[in-house]
């Protein structure tokens, strides 16, 4: 019951973004839909007709729907940028196969005696498609653009990772940032949106022949009045900002730059995988981003001195289940030797390895352990010992998860098993916490803001101690959930807000508040 009032609390609290973000939701779904009944139907139409065409259309549509959604948005970013245009784009592509492939089939399952008896009724091809075969293939297509408006509701998620708002901003927000409140405001509108949708088609779906003209007039209608939901002016602005969404929810992140800094920027929420290029590229001018990230040296990019303290320190460190270390005593020592080796410059050259030059993380963490004569080879492994290590979803877990394999094959006789790419915090404390995973590493500061959740006397207290926040967390995970923190590796990818060099310079901004005091200039001139 607890559950379910913080879960409504929070839904109310949240209700005036949930609204805006339902709205966008909607208007994303529906001009992508109405794009893609205008398209599909035309061309289920053709291929009706030209049989040996069908295959070749139908084919190329099928394998847009084997394509991950993500992925797709990835491809359409370099065409169409960031923001509304790629997530329409991909959602159409998305919502083509059902509706071509329904109204082929509509059209092709007319008994052909009722579109002979009305070609012997004196009917020309069109009278006959519009008067006869269209509304007899009417259930059939209505079918396929039911089926194409529940895929477009559960992917437009996607779109808030490319700046285009909807649900999918509490979703990705809510797995960042360990709250399940935040994950259910987004994914029960976006399945009963689903479900609405479904109802209310159903109903135009099972219209009496008679009323299937009126049908294909009022449901492109009522599609354009939903697509208008997304059509909103935006206010030409000097400065834009990007920020991810376990940013947005953040402390230590947009909220504590409300309050602490008073700091009021025109803010659309994007993904950090496309976020660094994007402020590159001059469609974004702040981005939340990482200090040891190696796109800051790939871009171009400067930080701004958080001279008000909202950041704590992100020190790297194996988070490691207890019982484990137990288990394995040989382990720990094996881990600690990459203790103090990687400093905040070498862990951004060799992101920057990755994020830019694009060498695999598996060949720079080889490089790495090389060159500082820390290979060693792997051992015999004994196959029923085996450590399972995981990994967050960018660069850095990837090139660290690779060094700690290489460490434990190297020093011990244990067999290393790597689970990357596990999302979010949450999911990799999860499934630390559920026994899916042995290890993986994390940053003082999230296991502090994010698992943790202190008060703000306690936070006060430490944030601006690297000691401090690292001696808090190792006690509270030991007591809370028998985890141990090893030793750092000796690197801080703390938050950051960054900017364009040339950029920052021209405007004269160097830290947070001189980016504050620039808004409030040009909020005062206007």
């Amino acid at each position: 019951m607890t559950e379910q009032q913080n879960l409504w609390q929070f839904m109310m609290q949240q209700s005036d973004k949930l609204l805006s973000q339902t709205v966008t939701h909607i208007g994303l779904t529906c001009i992508s839909l109405l794009i893609a009944v205008a398209v599909g139907l035309p061309l289920g139409i053709w291929i009706s007709e030209k049989k040996k065409a069908a295959w070749v259309v139908l084919g190329v549509a099928g394998i847009l729907q084997t394509i991950p959604s993500i992925a797709l948005l990835g491809f359409m970013i370099p065409l169409l940028g960031i923001g509304a245009f790629p997530a329409i784009a991909a959602l159409f592509l998305y919502a083509l196969l059902p509706i071509i492939r329904n109204t082929y089939t509509g059209i092709t399952s007319v008994d052909q005696g009722i579109t002979e008896s009305a070609r012997g009724m004196g009917m020309n091809k069109w009278q006959i498609l519009f008067n006869v075969e269209l509304p007899l293939a009417m259930p059939v297509i209505l079918a396929g653009i039911r089926t194409a408006t529940v895929i477009n509701v559960g992917v437009a998620t996607l779109a808030a990772y490319i700046a285009a708002g909807g649900l999918g901003e509490f979703i990705f927000g809510g797995i960042a940032l360990n709250n399940t409140n935040m994950i259910l405001a987004g994914a029960i509108p976006s399945a009963l949106l689903a479900i609405i949708l479904d109802f209310l088609l159903s109903l135009f779906q099972k219209a009496k022949l008679k009323t299937m003209r009126k049908v294909s007039v009022v449901l492109p209608v009522i599609l354009l009045v939903c697509s208008s939901f997304y059509i909103i002016p935006r206010a030409q602005v000097k400065i834009l900002a990007g920020f991810t969404p376990e940013f947005m929810g953040r402390e230590d992140g947009y909220l504590g730059l409300r309050s602490k800094y008073k700091l009021d920027i025109p803010t659309v929420v994007i993904s950090d995988a496309v976020m660094y290029k994007a402020a590159f590229e001059n469609k974004l001018d702040v981005i939340s981003g990482y200090s040891t990230d190696g796109r800051l040296k790939a871009y171009d990019l400067v930080t701004l001195r958080d001279d008000k303290a909202i950041f704590p320190p992100y020190y790297a460190a194996p988070l490691v289940r207890q019982d484990i270390l137990g288990k394995y005593p040989e382990l720990q020592p094996a881990l600690d030797i990459l203790s103090g080796v990687i400093n905040d410059s070498i862990m951004t050259e060799l992101n920057y390895k990755v994020d830019y030059l694009k060498q695999l993380p598996e060949k720079v963490a080889l490089d790495f352990m090389l060159e500082k004569g820390l290979y060693k080879k792997p051992q015999n492994a004994n196959n029923e010992h085996v450590i399972r290590l995981g990994s967050k979803i960018f660069a850095e877990q990837y090139i660290l998860i690779n060094i700690y394999k290489m460490l434990i094959e190297g020093n011990t006789k244990l067999k290393v098993v790597t689970r990357t790419g596990l999302g979010g915090t949450k999911i990799c404390f999860d499934a630390l916490t559920n026994n899916e995973i042995d290890m993986y590493p994390e940053y003082t500061g999230t296991g502090l803001l994010v698992i943790l959740k202190p008060d703000k006397k306690t936070l006060d207290g430490m944030i601006d101690s690297r000691d401090k926040v690292f001696n808090f967390v190792q006690k509270e995970f030991s007591n809370q959930y028998k985890l141990s923190w090893l030793k750092p590796i000796g690197f801080n990818n703390a938050y950051a807000l960054m900017m364009r060099r040339s950029q920052a310079q021209s405007l004269n901004i160097q830290t947070i508040t001189d980016l504050k005091l620039y808004l409030s200039n040009e909020n005062h001139q206007h």
